[in-house]
């Protein structure tokens, strides 16, 4: 069986490729205009990964997150954060997730940190 993957982010191109990318490897893809879309889908589909913007409307990244790792049913899902600001790394670490790729993504990149969160 396919492994799931939840994409939050509210760029729709950039969602499309992203789909296409991770759907044509094998993925089943689901996706979340933003954050509050985001923590309804992860708490419907138990996705194995969750690939997040931070920069969105309603709900960006950061509050996705304090509002995931509170959320016990949720919480243990794995995430790689993408964003355009490479300084803020920092903060990301402090809340847990080591996993953080700048924009325009590499998908080299973002598969090798995917095999190491959830495998093949």
């Amino acid at each position: 069986m396919a492994k799931k993957i939840l994409v939050v982010d509210d760029d729709p191109v950039g969602s499309t490729l992203m789909k296409a990318r991770l759907s044509g490897a094998g993925f089943e893809v689901l996706t979340a205009i933003d954050g509050m879309h985001g923590l309804e889908a992860a708490r419907e589909y138990h996705p194995d990964l969750i690939i997040l913007d931070i920069e969105m409307p309603t709900m960006n990244g950061y509050v996705f997150i304090l509002e995931m790792k509170q959320d016990s049913s949720i919480s243990s899902i794995p995430v790689i954060v993408l964003t355009s600001h490479e300084e803020n790394k920092p903060i990301f670490r402090r809340k847990g997730i080591m996993h953080y790729l700048v924009k325009p993504v590499n998908f080299d990149d973002l598969f090798a940190h995917m095999k190491e969160l959830i495998g093949e």
